[in-house]
């Protein structure tokens, strides 16, 4: 029996982050977690549920696509997952493992750029006693002030966890060389974005610049298919692949990259820093690990403490590690009282918001 699709609706849903800072960084300094979130429905019943993560106006730039796939784009044979099949003997084993102890995560809550000393404080003492050691901090927006926040970091977390930046596409090549050598004393293990994600040359610039420092270089959230990660791994110019749920057309493409990735024998740490990317790239970095690497060396995926209560299946981490789901599914489904009271601008929170 062929079932058929009767209804696709699409909602602008925004979440009021910037209140609070959260999100913000050296290029969005007031962002809200945003989705356009859309659900198809068949004529027996059965729905879909998809998004794509925005910083809030760029829901209105991505709203006439309404799926992650890029225009013009569908998922071709190329892209399929036959050719990890033979990863499936093995793949019992790695499960195990990852229903027991999960996958290693890094947290980004901590140190958002507009976040103030007390509260970056406050939050790596409430990280450290809930187990973590991997952090990330925002850097790119002033220089001394870069220093001074990696410096009070450090002496948070200590000498021997361990800590990333990421600049968010600010600097220009030669800036992002200058900059980061600067901070080079504080051993972040790499720094993210550090300039366009469009300039593959300079990237390798950059990495062949840091490497002495042992700064490596972590790109790839603003890469929209798999031809710009195969120039990127192609040109050395990234040593931490990171993938991102929503960016990239399809689950398929993201596939495409893992592959090419374990070619390269380069680590994919996960971009996940957005309303909904922790609940969608978990299931990818399972995938990764149990069918394709077999590996955690220098794997983690990032995490943000933010807005998962809207999610009938929201990401569970344990022991700083994301736990497999257990829901069937993308885990995209959002609760339909979070997406009344959050869509733009007709919804309650945004009534009162933009009425005050």
């Amino acid at each position: 029996m062929v079932h058929k699709i009767i209804k696709l609706a699409v909602t602008d849903v925004r979440f009021p982050t910037s209140l609070e800072q959260h999100g913000s960084d050296a290029m969005h300094r007031d962002p809200d977690y945003s989705a356009a979130y859309v659900v198809i429905s068949t004529d027996v019943g059965l729905r879909g549920y998809g998004l794509t993560f925005t910083v809030g106006r760029g829901t209105e730039i991505d709203w006439p696509r309404e799926r992650s796939d890029p225009p013009g784009h569908r998922c071709r044979p190329e892209c399929s997952v036959g050719p990890v099949g033979e990863g499936g003997g093995q793949g019992g084993m790695w499960e195990d493992q990852m229903l027991k102890e999960g996958y290693p995560a890094y947290t980004t809550s901590c140190a958002w750029m507009g976040y103030s000393d007390q509260q970056l404080k406050q939050l790596c003492t409430d990280a450290l006693n809930n187990g973590w050691t991997k952090f990330k901090m925002k850097v790119g927006a002033d220089l001394e002030d870069d220093i001074r926040r990696c410096r009070l970091i450090r002496q948070m977390i200590g000498p021997d966890n361990t800590l990333m930046i990421d600049a968010n596409q600010r600097w220009d090549v030669g800036e992002a060389i200058a900059w980061v050598s600067r901070l080079a004393e504080f051993r972040p293990l790499w720094i993210e974005e550090p300039t366009s994600p469009d300039d593959i040359l300079g990237h390798a610039a950059i990495s062949k610049a840091l490497a002495p420092l042992g700064i490596r270089v972590a790109t790839g959230e603003q890469c929209h298919n798999r031809v710009m990660f195969k120039q990127f791994l192609q040109a050395s110019a990234l040593q931490f692949v990171q993938i991102d749920s929503c960016r990239l057309g399809s689950v398929n493409e993201n596939l495409a990259v893992l592959l090419m990735a374990h070619k390269f024998q380069v680590p994919v740490c996960p971009h996940a820093g957005g309303v909904g990317l922790c609940e969608l790239v978990q299931h990818l970095i399972l995938f990764d690990y149990i069918c394709v690497s077999a590996d955690l060396n220098n794997r983690m995926c990032e995490y943000v403490d933010h807005l998962h209560e809207h999610f009938t299946s929201p990401a569970v981490i344990r022991n700083a590690c994301y736990m497999p789901p257990k829901d069937p599914g993308y885990s995209s489904e959002m609760l339909e009282s979070s997406v009344h009271t959050h869509q733009y601008p007709e919804g309650d929170v945004w009534k009162t918001l933009l009425n005050k």
